[in-house]
């Protein structure tokens, strides 16, 4: 029996309440094209559907457990501030990139800091209310 036919992409859905704001952070603010925007009319009074995708190179789903949690926590921020999601996006400058997701609205957690895994890791707080890393592999995984 041949093996199952694996995904061939990842996508993360997010439900933005200002959805304009949050394009704007992630294509504008952290570089990710757009690669769909598409509104469709409802039939009820009020604004149409809309979904933009926006590209983020290639996707992996990061599964942790409760004690890896706690040391990814312990090393960027010092304290406890995972949520059940975070979205990790790996950028060329960490420090540049949480600097500009800053000036778009971005809450700083904590400052670009090394990881013991070769990285620089910064954590933030962003819109839709999804929290952030951004991170530089420095050194090879």
């Amino acid at each position: 029996m041949s093996e199952p036919a694996g995904a061939v992409q990842l996508r993360l859905v997010v439900h933005a309440e200002d959805l304009d704001a949050a394009v704007a952070f992630f294509r504008d603010a952290l570089g990710l094209p757009a690669e769909l925007d598409l509104t469709s009319p409802t039939d009820g009074p009020g604004e149409d559907a809309r979904v933009v995708v926006l590209g983020a190179g290639r996707a992996t789903l990061e599964l942790v457990n409760t004690p890896q949690r706690a040391l990814i926590d312990s090393l960027e921020v010092g304290r406890d501030a995972s949520r059940e999601i975070r979205v990790a996006l790996e950028v060329d400058d960490a420090a540049d990139a949480s600097a500009r997701a800053v000036a778009a609205g971005a809450v700083e957690v904590a400052p670009p800091t090394p990881t013991p895994w070769g990285s620089l890791n910064a954590r933030l707080e962003g819109p839709a209310g999804l929290q952030l890393t951004l991170f530089q592999q420095v050194e090879p995984e």
